[in-house]
């Protein structure tokens, strides 16, 4: 008696552990996500990269989408994907009236955003095979993080 209930909890703590940490990686990972996959309506455009400083790099923006207006300075995201004198497709997060922010949009701009779900299947796979001793399901899951996270590195 006393293992079954050892056993019933060590499940639904690591079961929790689990759901948490994916649920995690998929409320970070949208943030950013919902402006690249959810685009109707959004203004879209690309983004001639001038400069970077601070963690962003910005440039002028140049419509492609219809009601969309050319700006001066748009800012992205300051990372190893960015590069200055290169030009990205972009979609204009709304809200913010004195700096439109920019996410990128694409095949790399939707991977990159999910990157923090990527690093959440990895770490989830390390519960799911030791804590719950699943370890097809965990290795099923650490190839799905590796695959996702590989992905996003070659396109962007």
């Amino acid at each position: 008696m006393p293992s079954a209930v050892v056993s019933f909890g060590r499940v639904a703590a690591m079961g929790t552990v689990t759901v948490l940490i994916l649920v995690a990686g998929v409320w970070a990972s949208w943030g950013t996500a919902q402006y690249v996959m959810l685009t109707k309506g959004r203004e879209r455009g690309t983004v001639e990269v001038t400069g970077c400083a601070d963690g962003v790099c910005g440039g002028p923006y140049t419509p492609v989408s219809v009601g969309s207006v050319a700006r001066d300075r748009v800012v992205l995201e300051d990372s190893p994907a960015v590069a200055k004198g290169e030009t990205y497709a972009v979609v204009l997060k709304p809200g913010a009236a004195d700096e439109h922010v920019a996410v990128r949009s694409g095949p790399g701009g939707v991977l990159y955003a999910w990157v923090p779900m990527g690093g959440a299947l990895l770490l989830a796979s390390v519960v799911v095979a030791g804590g719950l001793r699943r370890t097809r399901a965990g290795w099923v899951l650490a190839g799905s993080g590796v695959v996702l996270l590989t992905a996003a590195f070659v396109a962007v």
